[in-house]
């Protein structure tokens, strides 16, 4: 198990030092087709974070990447702009399956039938213990996760740092519990 945790621990550190390439040449077709390359797959996960199935999360992610394509001169932080329109577009999509909401759904996508193939037993479990979250937190942490700081985060959510801290803390403390951690576990 220890192991394990080891594992889950280096994955994020590496994803972070790759999302750090330099744009070869800014606002070119060559850098948005590098960059898609290298972002998909993030970007995927973090709307998989905020509770979309594996295909809601493919859909938000390419959407996110269509409205990109024209702007992409004009981006100055694709990043951070790719996270927040994907999560619109997953918003959009729950309204159109569920009832309208200004917020991530309390109630994450339904199950995917690829998830048990694509998604490793541990990437389960933290998935199903981030769906538990309430939306606010599970949105924070989706941040978070994908490396942005809490200003950043206060920022792009339009609340206060504080209000980031406090939702991220409570986030950390209910996937502890959930995930099997104790406060000793942890370094």
């Amino acid at each position: 198990m220890g192991e394990q945790r080891a594992r889950v621990q280096e994955q994020p550190v590496t994803r972070r030092q790759s999302v750090q390439t330099p744009l070869r040449a800014p606002g070119s077709r060559l850098d948005f087709a590098l960059f898609y390359s290298e972002h998909l797959g993030m970007l995927t996960r973090f709307v998989m974070r905020l509770g979309a199935s594996p295909y809601e999360a493919a859909e938000a992610a390419h959407a996110a990447f269509v409205e990109a394509f024209p702007k992409w001169s004009q981006i100055t932080t694709p990043r951070a702009w790719l996270r927040t329109v994907a999560a619109r577009a997953y918003l959009r999509q729950t309204q159109l399956r569920d009832r309208p909401t200004d917020t991530i759904p309390d109630h994450p996508g339904g199950e995917c039938p690829l998830a048990a193939l694509l998604l490793k037993d541990e990437e389960q479990h933290v998935y199903a213990a981030l769906s538990a979250l309430p939306p606010r937190q599970r949105q924070v942490m989706a941040w978070h996760l994908d490396g942005f700081s809490h200003s950043e985060i206060s920022d792009e959510l339009a609340i206060t740092v504080e209000a980031v801290r406090q939702n991220y803390a409570r986030a950390r403390v209910s996937l502890k519990r959930a995930l099997g951690l104790t406060a000793g576990d942890q370094s």
